[in-house]
């Protein structure tokens, strides 16, 4: 897609998009199935090494990083090791800077050819969310409670991103980092995401709230309050990004559908890591306190919406426990932190005072 046709779609998207948002939810305009890819039909977790230039791949901390060649080793445990020449770069944002991670997230990029017929068929530029820190433990933990954040949205809606846990041992080839072993999680591209639920990732400057379809802007809306994630706008952009401020508006251009869907969950209350912070316009002291960000809405859709966390609450709880590698004072504050959520939504008056009484108006 050239950049001028971009430019037009926008454009027209922005013109027309509004007159058409009075239609109802919309079906995808190609309903026909998109099987996911391999490496996101299981959830067993993958055994990895991967073997090249660490130290110099994670020296790379602008933008535009310089990408370095590298081997994957995958460990099937129902066959022999396969192996991948892969190039690997760094990535991110926050993430990315040397003062908060020391072991960035990184970019994996496979050869289609080497990957046919693998787990890893149909993956090109994959991310990797890595542990961060090597010499603290915590810093794992906070991985591994992102991918839990992953899963849970995936239990309430396939307009999520899917992810795979993987094992991975670390050898730099340089000589200059002791090799590792850490969790790291296989985070599902947009694209991917888009055409798997039968839509296109939609380049949009941003998104008026009366262009969203409604079910999965509340969905997202009360997701983000269980987990109490306030670093997010699936409406308008951080400044000089493009739309959506960790999330990503996917839909139609032709038919004037666009649907929000969340990513990016490091900074939720639910991790408390302790590079998160709240903005101090939200006037909230801590990441922990939960803040109601969504839109002002009629009682009865968010009603609808709780049914649906009442009926995934074992799902999500029973993920939580059996999750690896979580500790198990971890997986206790994790439910207790759900619980409070859930006793918030069970109490009609908790609504009104936390979350409807801090809704916010309709741009």
């Amino acid at each position: 897609m050239g950049g001028s046709s971009v430019s037009f779609r926008t454009s027209i998207f922005g013109l027309v998009l509004f007159a058409a948002s009075s239609l109802g939810a919309q079906e995808p305009a190609d309903s026909t199935p998109v099987v996911p890819a391999p490496l996101f039909l299981s959830h067993e977790v993958l055994e990895i090494t991967i073997e090249g230039p660490l130290y110099r791949v994670f020296r790379e901390r602008e933008e535009e990083a310089q990408s370095f060649e590298a081997v994957l080793r995958h460990h099937a445990p129902d066959s022999a090791d396969q192996r991948f020449d892969i190039e690997l770069r760094t990535r991110g944002s926050f993430r990315l800077q040397r003062d908060n991670c020391e072991f960035p997230p990184v970019r994996v990029n496979f050869q289609r050819p080497q990957v046919e017929g693998t787990v890893f068929a149909g993956q090109n530029k994959i991310k990797l969310v890595t542990h961060c820190q090597d010499d603290r433990d915590e810093y794992e933990q906070y991985m591994l409670q992102e991918y839990l954040i992953y899963r849970a949205y995936g239990l309430l809606t396939d307009v999520s991103f899917r992810v795979r846990l993987a094992r991975i041992t670390y050898v730099d080839t340089d000589g200059r980092r002791d090799p590792i072993t850490r969790y790291a999680f296989f985070l599902e591209s947009k694209k991917a995401m888009a055409a798997r639920n039968g839509w296109e990732v939609l380049e949009v400057p941003q998104v008026l709230i009366e262009q969203m379809q409604q079910e999965p802007l509340v969905l997202l809306e009360v997701f983000q309050f269980m987990v109490a994630n306030t670093d997010y706008d699936p409406f308008s952009p951080e400044p000089g990004d493009n739309c959506c401020h960790n999330s990503v508006p996917i839909g139609s251009y032709l038919d004037f559908v666009v649907l929000p869907v969340a990513y990016d969950f490091d900074w939720a209350g639910l991790i408390s890591a302790p590079y998160a912070r709240p903005r101090s316009r939200l006037r909230i002291e801590s990441v922990r306190d939960r803040l109601f960000r969504g839109v002002c809405r009629p009682r009865e859709e968010l009603e609808t919406v709780f049914r649906l966390f009442f009926e995934k609450r074992e799902e999500i709880y029973e993920l939580t426990r059996s999750l690896p590698g979580l500790d198990s004072a971890r997986v206790q504050d994790t439910i207790q932190y759900l619980d409070e959520f859930y006793e918030i939504i069970s109490d009609p008056e908790r609504v009104e005072e936390e979350m409807t009484s801090n809704c916010r108006e309709r741009l």
